[in-house]
């Protein structure tokens, strides 16, 4: 018989405003253990050196996941130009290095070229699976792993500022998996002077902003197992703002959390549409609206 899991049931989104120097499993795992809660999840890997909004989603937040997941994500980042790193940061070797320094308007011009769906080969350093094995490990090992490219949305791609000829400053939208590394590698490439990320910052992923929402995890240790922490959660439908919402009645909301399809009153949602359904204020399911039912595919089991 599979041990049941210790914890308290607690349910929610927490914006933690990652510091430098942790994996987001590490920092997910803090949060649990503060909250002491049975069941965490993250949505959008950062990398150590990163920082910024890192989405944690406790107990039946987790079946929202995907969808932060899947959203918009924003990052502000520093390139450094003239040296090209072994894992395209600064926590790299340097492997390559240029005199050549373009200019500003050079710049600017280059990175229209990285906007619009494009392809991109992810870092020799990162979690990538080739053949069963993360490519950060072969690469560890010596080996050279060949990443295949892989599809990308870049919705916007900005210069900031441009502090000083070693650095420029830019700002990214992007959909999933996208590698701002790869990014400044690939751009230092275009202008023919190598480039590598200085530091990097998520802005926002989703709906959650680290400036409005984010949470220093400083703040969460100091209190941690106190159950007054669960003030800083925000609601699971937190989770779902980019679907439409479907109000469903008590006959309605009864039959969705058995995994059936439920009444709805009124709908947001267009038919074949992709929408959560709510009733008297508490999120009961995700699912595909058709002719006044929705036909749940995630259904949560929240206290009444």
């Amino acid at each position: 018989m599979a041990r049941k899991r210790k914890g308290r049931e607690v349910h929610g989104w927490l914006v933690v405003d990652k510091p430098a120097g942790l994996t987001s499993t590490a920092v997910v795992n803090k949060v649990r253990w503060a909250f002491d809660a049975k069941k965490a999840g993250h949505a959008g890997t950062l990398d150590p050196a990163a920082t910024g909004v890192l989405a944690i989603a406790l107990g039946e937040a987790t079946k929202t996941v995907p969808f932060i997941t899947d959203a918009l994500k924003c990052y502000r980042f520093m390139v450094r130009l003239g040296q090209a790193t072994n894992t395209d940061d600064a926590e790299g070797e340097v492997i390559a290095e240029s005199a050549l320094r373009p200019s500003t308007e050079e710049i600017a011009a280059a990175l229209d070229g990285f906007t619009g769906d494009i392809m991109q080969v992810p870092p020799k350093f990162s979690a990538v699976k080739i053949d069963g094995e993360r490519a950060y490990a072969l690469a560890r090992e010596g080996d050279d792993p060949q990443l295949e490219a892989r599809p990308l949305f870049v919705e916007s791609l900005e210069l900031v500022s441009r502090p000083d000829d070693d650095h420029v400053e830019l700002e990214m939208v992007c959909g999933k998996g996208g590698y701002v590394r790869a990014i400044a590698r690939d751009l230092g490439e275009t202008l023919g002077c190598k480039g590598h990320v200085e530091w990097l910052r998520r802005i926002w992923s989703g709906p959650f902003e680290a400036d409005e929402d984010g949470v220093s995890l400083a703040d969460i240790e100091a209190e941690a197992k106190d159950p007054a922490l669960d003030r800083l959660l925000l609601p699971l439908e937190a989770g779902l703002t980019d679907l439409p919402k479907v109000v469903v009645s008590a006959h309605g909301a009864a039959r969705l959390s058995n995994g059936n399809p439920g009444e709805v009153l009124s709908s947001e949602a267009e038919f074949g549409e992709e929408a959560w359904a709510v009733h008297q204020g508490r999120p009961v399911a995700v699912g595909i609206y058709k002719a006044g039912m929705l036909h749940p595919s995630r259904v949560f089991n929240l206290p009444e």
